[in-house]
């Protein structure tokens, strides 16, 4: 009995034994375990503050460099701008004066009474001036007109009375040659005495008849062509 008892009691102590350092081996596995979870938390931990700690530096850099690019920038603009207002003083320094000067000679700075003078007085006076002119070429021209038409009538009454004494001239003349032929071929005084009246006054009737009808229309046509010419040649 005791030894099966002492049996037993080694059998539970070596399975105790065996639990204890099952346990154990357990226990340093977890710990091991837990050791790495906890290094690798911490290398972990550790790589995210550096490469955080490497972003704000890299952030760093660039605003950094941004606001090195910046003032570099806001140096040239204010460099630009002292140029171009220096510039802008050395031009406007001698522009000033040209352009005042070229504005008071093309007019911009006047006088108002010598512009009123120019733009109101002139050409009023200017288009009175005109109208009276045209006025006086217009009675010129009507009086012209009126000296035309009664020239062109003196002329017309004149050329007809002159024809009219040429006709009648002429009817004379024609007139005194029968009466001058007839006393050179009379064969008998008697004869020739007692037919002269009748001779004379016949003839001259018939000569100084029978022109004016006929001639006279034809002549008052070339009177007034004539007349028409003359007045043409004479404007």
């Amino acid at each position: 009995m005791e030894e099966e008892e002492l049996a037993n009691l080694r059998s539970q102590q070596r399975a105790f034994e065996e639990l204890r350092n099952a346990e154990l081996v357990e226990q340093q596995r977890l710990e091991e375990q837990e050791r790495r979870h906890r290094e690798e938390k911490e290398r972990r931990m550790k790589q995210q503050r550096l490469e955080e700690q490497e972003r704000r530096h890299r952030e760093e850099k660039e605003r950094r460099m941004k606001q090195q690019r910046e003032i570099l920038r806001r140096e040239k603009e204010t460099a630009d701008k002292i140029a171009a207002r220096a510039f802008a003083q050395s031009y406007l320094a001698d522009l000033v004066p040209s352009v005042f000067g070229t504005l008071s000679d093309n007019g911009y700075f006047y006088d108002p009474v010598e512009r009123d003078v120019e733009q109101g007085f002139m050409p009023w006076i200017v288009e009175k001036v005109a109208e009276q002119l045209e006025k006086q070429c217009l009675g010129r021209t009507v009086v012209d007109g009126i000296l035309r038409d009664v020239v062109k009538q003196r002329f017309k009454l004149y050329r007809r009375l002159e024809r009219r004494m040429e006709e009648d001239v002429l009817a004379q003349e024609a007139a005194q040659a029968l009466v001058d032929e007839q006393d050179g071929a009379q064969p008998e005084p008697e004869k020739v005495e007692s037919e002269k009246p009748t001779e004379v006054k016949a003839e001259p009737q018939t000569e100084t008849a029978d022109p004016h009808p006929q001639d006279e229309p034809e002549a008052e046509e070339a009177d007034d062509a004539q007349g028409e010419e003359e007045a043409a040649a004479e404007e």
